[in-house]
């Protein structure tokens, strides 16, 4: 989120004081990530100690906070536990947003720094810990599982009907109107080789793992002693491990899209089968996805601040030379 929450700092600082006991004597907004109901901030209490709040409008999936803190207490330490209130709950609650926090990790992601060979084998082998995990049945059970639904590919589908009808007044929404117009074909193509491609998977029988499900390079991080943590497990599922295997080599965001980088991440993740057709669907199915969050977003609803700009340049860098469209369909 680009955009400050409305949340005053006082509310933000208060919680903090009162369910984990800090003192916080500055407090921050970082205006960063794509997700518009996710807000994070840098929070300095009075012994210097820095903490990363996560400040998410709504409920938090229960899964998605117990399953890094499993990981981590198994030894992954790539993942980074959430640290629990004074009470010993995993997060807690203020004016309708809840409250996760966390270590705050000094480094940057991996769209801003390139990735050494020692990381690459260190994300390989921590995505191969992490699929090779088993967690509870309580804790899975709240995870979504791998259908192949139509969802996403039916809701793109209603947004270019949509857009070949209406005139839009906000000029963020026009401009992506008018860019979805402009690659009206290609989208189609994604969605028809998505539901081809889908339809096949439904009647086979991958493996289901637990996986990230968005272990792009904003998503690594790398601290001051080069060390790796894998961050943002809000979307974590059980499906094939293809899932979270796409990534590496779709060039989201420019990077993470050579041979040899993809060599080192198998270096540690180890030799294992890798269903090229399930590649094919993840990536297909992530376009589609996002095409369908940025028209909600920006379609929808005149709201959104810097978000809606940030927005439609990540709409339209899909569709760049080298981009993610034209790696998903080699």
């Amino acid at each position: 989120m680009l955009a400050k929450p409305d949340l005053p700092d006082d509310r933000l600082n208060s919680c903090l004081h009162e369910d984990y006991g800090l003192r916080i004597l500055k407090l921050s907004f970082l205006p960063l990530g794509a997700d518009v109901n996710t807000a994070v901030y840098c929070a300095v209490s009075e012994d210097a100690t820095s903490y990363f709040v996560k400040l998410r409008h709504g409920d938090v999936d229960r899964a998605t906070v117990l399953v890094p803190q499993l990981l981590s207490d198994l030894g992954i330490a790539q993942i980074i536990a959430p640290i629990a209130t004074k009470t010993g709950q995993p997060w807690t609650k203020v004016d309708g947003f809840t409250v996760v926090l966390y270590p705050f990790i000094t480094g940057e992601n991996g769209f801003d720094l390139h990735l050494v060979d020692q990381q690459w084998t260190g994300l390989g082998v921590a995505l191969k810990q992490m699929h090779t995990t088993v967690p509870p049945h309580d804790l899975t059970a709240q995870l979504l599982r791998e259908t192949y639904s139509s969802h996403w590919r039916e809701q793109v589908r209603t947004f270019q009907a949509r857009v070949e009808e209406e005139v839009f007044d906000d000029p963020v929404a026009a401009q992506l109107a008018t860019l979805l117009r402009a690659n009206s074909d290609t989208v189609s193509e994604l969605v028809s080789r998505g539901g081809q491609l889908g339809e096949t998977l439904r009647g086979r029988s991958l493996e289901g793992v637990l996986c990230h499900g968005d272990i792009h390079a904003g998503n690594v991080l790398i601290d001051e002693d080069l060390a790796l943590y894998i961050v943002d497990c809000d979307t974590l599922s059980i499906a094939p491990k293809e899932h979270d295997l796409m990534f590496i080599g779709a060039g989201i965001g420019g990077v993470w899209n050579s041979a040899r980088e993809q060599a080192l991440f198998y270096q540690g993740y180890g030799r294992t089968e890798i269903d090229s057709m399930a590649i094919a669907y993840y990536r297909y199915e992530r376009i589609v996805q996002d095409i369908a969050a940025y028209c909600e977003q920006l379609l929808l609803s005149d709201e959104g601040g810097d978000d809606r700009e940030q927005s439609l340049h990540y709409f339209a860098s899909q569709f760049l030379p080298d981009g993610v469209v034209e790696i998903a369909f080699r």
